[in-house]
């Protein structure tokens, strides 16, 4: 059974006691999902994630929630996913990396779990985890250069791509058959194994973004051209596992 981190409890019971009065019963669930519901949750650098099952969407309640979610993003907390159970349903072909991080790491807040019932479709999982490795090298060439091309810009840059990157990474290890790595150390550790990548500018960016390296201004831009190399060759060798029909 998985734990809420300990930094984030009297965050969620707060914010449970509010969500439920302003929704009421139109809230049939309330779900954490992301590093606050495993074992990579940084406090006051990582978001809390949630996803609020609703029976319907009613835009004067979203309103409503609009103004308190001011008070929240304060405490780290993003603006939730809000789904009624026949949108997940009805889309679980379209997003079954997202479902499937949510649905193999998350913790029931509230109300009743609707994903032991869900079973997202894998047949589209590789093609969303090429669209998303591709989408987040060409955001970071872009948003790179829309930062002026400076030292601050990578150094908020890559954490962010390295974020996004992790669920990429274990959709692909899911393909291939590998076991489930819950921590981005260990599912770092994977990388050479299953695609044959050196993971070490990875590992590198990984403790910048927890704070254990503050590269200066000779090495930033010097890390940051190499994650995009170490970027472009995952994506290289993913091409190759599906040529060979790996994946």
């Amino acid at each position: 059974m998985r734990e809420v981190a300990a930094e984030v409890r009297p965050i969620l019971q707060s914010y449970l006691k509010e969500v439920q009065k302003l929704f009421g019963t139109a809230l049939e669930a309330v779900i954490l999902y992301g590093s606050a519901a495993g074992g990579d949750y940084l406090p006051g650098r990582s978001n809390i994630n949630l996803l609020n099952v609703l029976a319907t969407h009613d835009v004067d309640l979203l309103r409503r929630y609009a103004a308190l979610h001011k008070k929240w993003q304060k405490e780290q907390v993003v603006v939730p996913l809000f789904l009624t159970q026949a949108e997940l349903r009805s889309s679980l072909d379209l997003f079954p990396l997202e479902y499937l991080e949510i649905q193999e790491q998350h913790i029931l807040l509230a109300g009743r779990d609707p994903f032991p019932e869900l079973h997202p479709d894998l047949k589209n999982l590789r093609v969303q985890c090429e669209q998303e490795l591709r989408g987040n090298l060409l955001r970071l060439r872009q948003r790179f250069v829309e930062g002026g091309g400076k030292q601050e810009a990578a150094g908020i840059l890559l954490p962010l791509s390295l974020t996004a990157l992790v669920p990429c990474l274990r959709g692909l290890f899911r393909l291939l058959g590998r076991p489930r790595q819950d921590s981005a150390e260990a599912l770092l550790r994977e990388l050479q194994p299953a695609l044959g990548v050196d993971a070490t500018v990875f590992q590198e960016v990984l403790s910048l973004k927890r704070g254990l390296i503050s590269p200066g201004p000779l090495e930033m831009p010097r890390l940051f051209e190499r994650y995009l190399a170490g970027l472009q060759t995952v994506i290289e060798q993913t091409d190759k596992l599906k040529t060979q029909g790996k994946l």
